[in-house]
């Protein structure tokens, strides 16, 4: 049985972790506040994007047009560039291990591709650098606060080689912050459009009138629109990670206190038993000096 003074030092040192645990909640909630604020504000003007190149690519469609541009042609998939979003630190519960898992479910339902990965963040960067895997990019430490300008410099040469032909399609894999409880895995395909950004069912595209053809925009827009998909999945994770590590460092905090209320039980009953040893070796003293 250990003694009083090992169960007061775990009882400290669980103590310690406890208040690590309380302040790295806080820390991520004041965080997640903000990473929120910027997931709504970035959501609408992604969707309505991706209804307007919807919208592009159908009117390209509807002109017989689509064969020309190299956004919207369908080829057969052989090579895949795979973004793939994780996070730059761990203590988030299952929020990486996850990821890494739909990861290999990507590679395993397209095992007939060529994947070349992008990797944003440093848990899934460390994790396919480990395995030789074929590596286009590496971002680290840019998930801290994300901008733009970040967004850009990570789909910059994915643009390019899909833009070149020297790659069929393009994905993106992340984590979406639905609720401080809940992340969705999302796996969406980028490139080419016609796929992209397919109405939704139920949704009925709408019949503009365009000033200039339409392949033409698409010239302009598809680039943007990669970048801006990009941008608002980094937005996504960041939202998602810091809700994940907020939800696990509270149940860090609950389980160390279970700790605590254990151990301390078991330490009353450890002195109660010491205490009881001394009353009783007081006593057969008496009665022995008695004799």
């Amino acid at each position: 049985m250990p003694s009083l003074i090992d169960i007061r030092r775990r009882i400290r040192s669980v103590k310690n972790t406890q208040q690590i645990t309380k302040a790295m909640k806080m820390v991520s909630a004041a965080k997640l506040r903000r990473a929120q604020d910027r997931v709504i504000a970035a959501r609408p003007y992604a969707t309505q994007m991706r209804e307007m190149l919807a919208n592009l690519a159908a009117a390209a469609e509807a002109q017989g047009e689509s064969s020309e541009s190299a956004w919207l042609t369908r080829r057969e998939v052989k090579r895949i560039d795979l973004i793939f979003i994780t996070s730059d630190k761990g203590l988030a519960g299952a929020f990486n291990s996850s990821l890494i898992k739909a990861s290999q479910r990507f590679f395993a339902d397209y095992a007939h591709a060529e994947i070349t990965l992008t990797l944003v963040g440093r848990k899934g960067r460390d994790y396919y650098k480990r395995r030789h895997s074929g590596i286009l990019s590496e971002h680290v430490n840019i998930l801290n606060k994300p901008s733009i300008d970040d967004a850009r410099n990570v789909a910059r040469e994915i643009i390019r080689r899909y833009r070149d032909g020297e790659t069929d399609a393009v994905f993106l894999l992340n984590n979406e912050f639905k609720s401080v409880m809940a992340q969705t895995l999302s796996v969406m395909q980028l490139l080419p459009a016609s796929q992209a950004t397919a109405a939704k069912p139920g949704e009925q595209p709408v019949d503009y009138i365009y000033e200039q053809p339409p392949l033409e925009m698409l010239d302009q827009l598809m680039p943007r629109y990669v970048e801006v998909a990009v941008f608002r999945a980094m937005l996504e994770t960041v939202a998602a990670e810091h809700a994940a590590r907020m939800t696990a460092m509270d149940k860090a905090s609950t389980n160390a206190k279970e700790v605590i209320d254990r151990l301390t039980l078991n330490m009353n009953r450890v002195r109660q038993a010491a205490i009881t040893k001394e009353i009783i070796e007081v006593v057969s003293g008496a009665a022995a000096a008695e004799e």
